[in-house]
């Protein structure tokens, strides 16, 4: 996978050098010169990562990544001049990653976003990866453990295991299993869901006498119960 980096800076010459660092090392470059284009250039491509200059021609850099942390976690690193202790805490506090004083060094600048890039890849491989009490999936692959053990899901069966995962132990209402499994025009359709839990459990060997995995609360929802957590 190529990540792509998106460049904030108005001089020219830090664009040039920093396209041909990236290119080198294999990242794709995407380039902006205010904060408008950035703007922009963000919403188009949904870069990786950012590289952020402060002093744009209209305004401050510091703009662009306060408005952003309202909505998105994109790893940013802050290129100044800037070199007071004060501005980098401001930085931080506004939702800066990282920061990079110039002038810098191409080694030092394709370390940092290395370490960002891991970052994120953690972060991902971590939120795709769900486990509680004797269940764990993976939602990019559509997996799914029982006590260690690998069981097939359909489509259908793994986004209801998924939305019981997300809040363990805690009751899921049959309405928006519905509207999330088949669709809002279904969430009266209590029926679907019964047919459904009813598969789950002869696959998982959860009778629906004890409920030891799927507990079903009449006329409110699911909830998935939870045991000691057994080591994956």
């Amino acid at each position: 996978m190529s990540y792509k980096v998106l460049v904030v800076d108005d001089e020219p010459r830090i664009h040039t050098f920093i396209r041909i660092s990236l290119s080198a090392e294999g990242f794709d470059y995407i380039g902006a010169s205010t904060i408008a284009e950035a703007k922009a250039c963000f919403e188009s491509h949904s870069p990786h990562v950012i590289l952020l200059d402060l002093g744009l021609p209209d305004g401050d850099g510091t703009e662009f990544l306060t408005t952003l942390r309202q909505t998105h976690k994109t790893p940013v690193l802050v290129l100044t001049a800037r070199d007071q202790e004060e501005e980098k805490i401001r930085l931080l506090e506004a939702g800066a990653n990282d920061y990079l004083s110039k002038p810098f060094g191409v080694k030092e600048l394709i370390a940092r976003i290395k370490v960002l890039v891991r970052d994120l890849v953690d972060e991902q491989s971590i939120a795709d990866e769900l486990v509680a009490g004797r269940v764990k999936i993976i939602k990019s692959t559509h997996q799914f453990w029982l006590d260690q053990r690998e069981i097939p899901l359909t489509k259908k069966e793994f986004s209801f295991i998924e939305q019981l995962i997300l809040k363990p132990g805690k009751l899921i209402e049959q309405t928006h299993l519905l509207a999330v499994i088949w669709g809002k025009s279904h969430v009266e359709d209590t029926h679907y869901l019964r047919v459904l839990v009813s598969q789950l459990r002869k696959k998982l060997n959860d009778s629906a006498d004890e409920q030891r995995l799927l507990k079903t609360e009449p006329g409110l929802g699911y909830r998935l119960v939870l045991e000691a957590s057994k080591h994956y």
